[in-house]
């Protein structure tokens, strides 16, 4: 049973650190994005982004990373990083 949970704890770090980075990486990329695009884009303003991948990339440093508030981190991290984001690049890239 011992080999199972180091097994474990080895996945569950492993989990944390894809999401960690994940999250920080949204915040990162939010932060450099111009503030006009956002509404460009017809998404939300880039302050509410920035609180919302903020409170992310917290949330994989305090909660649990498969509890229900480390999920839900890691959705806003990938709406942004899946949805924002590239509607961002292809405005900005001309």
């Amino acid at each position: 049973m011992t080999g199972f949970m180091a097994f474990q704890s080895l996945v569950t770090i492993v989990v944390w650190a894809v999401f960690a980075v994940l999250k920080v990486w949204a915040f990162i990329d939010c932060l450099r994005q111009r503030p006009d695009a956002f509404p460009a884009v017809q998404r939300q303003s880039k302050a509410l982004w920035l609180i919302l991948t903020g409170i992310s990339a917290l949330t994989g440093l305090l909660f649990d990373p498969l509890g229900i508030i480390g999920l839900a981190g890691v959705v806003v991290a990938l709406v942004y990083l899946f949805e924002v984001r590239p509607r961002i690049q292809e405005l900005t890239r001309y």
